[in-house]
C-alpha cells in the first residue's frame, strides 16, 4: 500500500521555504507516497508542484466549497466547506506529517498530529519542547530528503 504523507505549512510562507516544500513533494513522489495537504497555495502548492514533477499523486483537502479553489497541482480535490476544521481531516488522513514553517493553522495541525500520535517531522516549524508540558514526538530536521525518509519509514501501526 502506498503511504499517505501529509505536508502542512503556511499559505503565505517566507520565500526561502518554497524550494524546501517543492523538494519534499518531489521526494514523496520518488518514494511512491501519496501527498495529502490542504490543497491551497503556499507550502501546499509548492509541495504539490514538486510531487507532480515526478508523476506523484496529490490530494487536497479543501476548506472551501469548490474544487476550483485547489491549487493547479492537486489531482484529487476533496471539497469540505468547513474552513480550518479541515485541518483535522488532513492530519487524520495522513500516516505521517511533514510540517514546513507555518502559521497558526499549521500549529493546529501539529497539535492534532501529536494528540492522535501521527508521526511528525518538522522543517523550520514550530518548536514545542517544554519540561513542563511533556510534549514530545516532533522530529526536527533541516533536509527535505531526510524528512521524507523519516516520514516514509515511520511505523504506520502508530496511526489511529
Amino acid at each position: 500500500m502506498r503511504k499517505l504523507i501529509g505536508v502542512i505549512g503556511a499559505s503565505q510562507p517566507p520565500e526561502e521555504l518554497s524550494p524546501l516544500a517543492e523538494k519534499v513533494g518531489e521526494e514523496i513522489a520518488k518514494r511512491g507516497g501519496i501527498l495529502i495537504c490542504g490543497g491551497m497555495g503556499g507550502i501546499m502548492e509548492w509541495a504539490c508542484k514538486g510531487a507532480k514533477k515526478w508523476g506523484g499523486v496529490t490530494v487536497g483537502i479543501l476548506p472551501t466549497m469548490t474544487r476550483e479553489s485547489a491549487n493547479p497541482y492537486v489531482d484529487i480535490p476533496i471539497v469540505t466547506g468547513v474552513g480550518y476544521a479541515r485541518n483535522m481531516i488532513v492530519v487524520l488522513s495522513s500516516q505521517a506529517i511533514i510540517a514546513i514553517g507555518g502559521a497558526y493553522g499549521t500549529l493546529t495541525e501539529i497539535a492534532f498530529a501529536l494528540h492522535f500520535n501521527i508521526p511528525l517531522v518538522g522543517i523550520r516549524t514550530w518548536r514545542l519542547e517544554s519540561e513542563y508540558t511533556g510534549v514530545a514526538g516532533i522530529t526536527y530536521v533541516d533536509d527535505p530528503e531526510e524528512a521524507v525518509r523519516i516520514a516514509m519509514e515511520e511505523d504506520v501501526e502508530k496511526c489511529p
